[in-house]
């Protein structure tokens, strides 16, 4: 019988026994957070490497390659079964044989970073494809494959992205398509974890005790990586990373919160450092890791990471930020030094305005609604610098929707400047069908530049580009509880180069949705 850890967890939410369930409630010992874990659905890889392997960031002629050392997930780096520091050696080669070796080499992983590790290999050719393991006390990881950036003239690119995968609220077969899908990388848009605690008996609470302490927070990205598609996807594709509120607490603002917040922040920033394949950037790694940073595809895609979290301010502010002053004036330079190419922007948070009914307020303001002014002016330099072929890519509302973006999300004649599709999320809960019928049409009527909005799904996106066309295919599972669901396409839209603005594929736009602007 298929394993249902939703229905599980709300069983034992009920009957007053989430503890027996709950693989990180107090006392247990980590064997029997593991058991827990096991029952719901997790599997590790063999020891050491237990939570997988992965790469990250790649560029023409390299990635990093990540990996942890925890023969004991749930267990403390001082209690694991390691020296404090331990010898990793890495290959890399041009078979899954691992016989054309490029690239080797031996890393310390120590214990003050929970024993991972994050390899950047150079010297690798452009586009390519590339096999790599780790071997470490006497055992050898499994095997994963990465993809370097292509150089010069580019025909085609195939991407994905993921968002918001609450491991309570079901299985990750999304990332199971993701992981047998043909891709050059994926995507994370953000709520890899999500950290809050129970507040009552439905099930989108069942995360255990909110979590605090490095040891927390890493527990917690242990938990999750349990779930074998997480590890599937991660080593079968190279990934960019950018992360949203879930990764330290909900809604939160990086500038804001006295010493605790601070130190709250730092323990999830280290332990997502630890758990990820991320690059830093010279001495910018921890406490303060930079995510924004700009990637070209060839000639053919130039993609700007977004971190809007980090540096925001307080919402609703007449001069507040969700960018920060750095990270703003490298967008706009970044706007400024564009090749002719398609630009897509990796945005966890969504861009377009969004309010709930017409003449009603904005739905969200932990969005870009909440940052108007910031919003207008970037959008406004886009316009005024002749930016075209910009793609937005977002995450966060656990819906798929397709929007115009705007300047002016006001003003009706403000010229469309580019095209914002947020995604299906993975597993976490998004509203009821019965507000989705009831609100899509309401969303529809307020947002004139919305297009399309579809919120009964779960799932992720496929983006297939070439130099005259951008194509979004949105992939959805049939159940969340079957770790094994099939995917379909639902609906596909496109964008063509040089004319701002998408829309649907004939043969996919009598699909079900909620809202489709005629």
């Amino acid at each position: 019988m298929t394993l249902n850890r939703r229905d599980l967890l709300k069983a034992a939410g009920v009957a007053g026994a989430l503890n027996v369930v709950w693989p990180l409630s107090a006392g247990l010992s980590p064997a029997q957070a593991r058991e827990a874990a096991e029952a719901l659905g997790s599997a590790y890889d063999d020891a050491p490497f237990t939570l997988g392997v992965g790469s990250g960031d790649p560029q023409p002629t390299g990635v990093v390659l990540w990996t942890r050392l925890a023969p004991e997930p749930f267990a403390e780096p001082g209690e694991q079964p390691l020296d404090e520091i331990v010898d990793v050696q890495w290959v890399v080669a041009e078979d899954r044989a691992l016989r054309r070796v490029v690239a080797r080499g031996t890393v310390p992983a120590s214990a003050t970073l929970a024993h991972s590790v994050h390899v950047p290999v150079g010297g690798l050719r452009p586009g390519r494809t590339y096999w790599y393991a780790f071997t470490a006390l006497g055992r050898t990881s499994r095997l994963g494959r990465t993809r370097t950036a292509p150089a010069g003239h580019v025909r085609s690119a195939r991407f994905a992205t993921a968002n918001c995968q609450n491991y309570p609220q079901g299985h990750y077969a999304a990332l199971r398509g993701i992981a047998r899908e043909d891709l050059d990388f994926v995507i994370h848009l953000g709520d890899y974890i999500y950290e809050h605690g129970p507040e009552g008996s439905d099930i989108r609470d069942h995360n255990g005790p909110a979590i605090y302490t490095l040891h927390d927070y890493r527990m917690r990205h242990a938990l999750y990586k349990g779930d074998p598609s997480l590890r599937a996807a991660h080593a079968a594709h190279p990934w960019f990373l950018t992360w949203d509120d879930h990764e330290v607490v909900n809604d939160y603002s990086g500038t804001g919160g006295g010493a605790p917040f601070m130190r709250r922040r730092a323990a999830a920033y280290q332990a997502w450092y630890e758990h990820l394949p991320h690059r830093g950037a010279g001495d910018s790694v921890l406490p303060d890791i930079d995510i924004h940073r700009v990637r070209r595809w060839g000639d053919l895609l130039e993609l700007a990471v977004l971190d809007l979290r980090q540096y925001r301010s307080a919402q609703n502010l007449p001069d507040g930020t969700i960018l920060g002053a750095d990270q703003k004036a490298w967008l706009k330079k970044t706007v400024d030094r564009a090749p002719d190419s398609w630009h897509v922007w990796a945005n966890s948070i969504m861009l377009s305005q969004l309010r709930g009914r017409p003449g009603g307020g904005f739905m969200f303001t932990d969005q870009w609604d909440g940052f108007l002014g910031e919003r207008k002016e970037v959008l406004e330099h886009v316009r005024t610098s002749g930016l075209e072929d910009l793609v937005v890519l977002t995450g966060d509302w656990h819906s798929a929707f397709v929007d115009d973006v705007r300047p002016d999300y006001d003003d009706t004649e403000s010229p469309v400047v580019g095209t914002e599709f947020t995604a299906h999320s993975v597993s976490s809960s998004a509203y009821d069908a019965q507000w989705n019928a009831t609100n899509g049409p309401l969303m529809g009527a307020a947002n004139p530049h919305l297009q399309y909005f579809e919120g009964n799904r779960y799932g992720y996106d496929v983006y297939e580009v070439t130099p005259e066309r951008f194509s979004t295919h949105m992939r959805v599972i049939d159940d969340r509880r079957d770790p094994a669901s099939a995917v379909s396409t639902l609906t596909t839209f496109h964008v063509d180069r040089g004319t701002a603005g998408a829309y649907e594929d004939p043969a996919t736009k009598s699909s079900p949705a909620q809202y489709r602007r005629d």
